[in-house]
């Protein structure tokens, strides 16, 4: 298939682009600009959410869209949610709107577990009802009540934190933790470290939109998949794992502990019954190694 990735210049964005690539699709990169430096992409074409004119021309011609491109940060959204709406919600509304003057049929996109909110410690699973608490949540969840809408079949993807490869954002936790042990610093850890997230391998979160792509539901049909590692991992173990794996330790000062869900695991054995996905490169060790190796090479 021909297959449009929006946000392909993104850290998972990259990643979907080359497992497409490597699975036998043809992908086309959707950037900003056309200028962008993008490997295993057959063609970048540029193109903004808001711009339907731009979009109309981005969607041309492609068989599928893995649609990625938005805004994902909880606290940002929390001090502009309008802003995340307008992006994450509308901008859905008018690439569905251009796919359907194309007549591209089919759709995968990227939403997220935080719709679930906190969970009480239960296995997330496709089963549990929504309970987005913030507007970054709450805006995915629109855009996937707008894409049961359309008539392309659809696969919606709940991720958990994606992570490993090369992470180019240092305020996530693993980035953070090997920042500080290669810099000999401390680390601010907001309470004891006992928060505990399903931690899943970018690549690993890539394949799952082939996954998807390659089991497509009927038209006008829109299912949901769960994607994690399926095993929780607390700050603590993390921490502790960056320490063995780079032979330094890493000093921690304590902040006040943040009103976060204490634990927040994915389950998901849907996503591997019907699509056939494993997360094959998500073990913390692994993941680990992978980025202290990068770091100092």
């Amino acid at each position: 298939m021909r297959v449009l990735v929006t946000g392909a210049a993104g850290y998972l964005g990259r990643a979907v682009l080359s497992a497409l690539t490597e699975a036998g699709h043809e992908a086309v990169a959707m950037v900003h600009s056309q200028r962008s430096n993008m490997t295993n992409a057959k063609e970048i074409r540029a193109a903004d959410l808001l711009d339907s004119a731009a979009l109309r021309r981005a969607v041309d011609g492609v068989d599928a869209v893995c649609h990625l491109a938005g805004l994902t940060r909880v606290r940002e959204s929390m001090a502009d949610p309008l802003r995340y709406f307008g992006v994450n919600t509308v901008g859905t509304i008018a690439l569905l709107d251009a796919m359907a003057a194309a007549e591209v049929p089919r759709l995968v996109f990227a939403s997220t577990c935080a719709i679930y909110g906190d969970v009480g410690g239960r296995p997330i699973t496709e089963e549990l009802p929504d309970n987005p608490p913030h507007p970054y949540a709450s805006s995915k969840l629109a855009a996937e009540s707008a894409i049961e809408t359309h008539d392309a079949a659809a696969v919606v993807l709940r991720l958990s934190n994606v992570a490993g490869g090369r992470d180019p954002d240092p305020t996530r936790l693993m980035p953070r933790v090997l920042g500080a042990a290669a810099r000999n610093e401390p680390l601010e850890v907001n309470g004891d470290g006992t928060t505990v997230r399903d931690y899943v391998h970018v690549s690993d979160a890539a394949r799952a939109f082939v996954a998807g792509l390659e089991h497509l539901p009927a038209p006008g049909t829109t299912e949901r998949y769960v994607i994690g590692s399926g095993r929780g991992t607390s700050v603590r173990q993390v921490i502790a794992a960056v320490e063995q794996i780079s032979g330094r330790h890493v000093a921690l000062t304590h902040r006040p502990a943040a009103s976060e869900p204490s634990s927040l695991v994915s389950d998901p054995t849907k996503a591997s019954r019907q699509l056939g996905w494993v997360p094959a490169c998500s073990g913390i060790d692994a993941m680990i190694g992978q980025m202290w190796h990068d770091r100092s090479s």
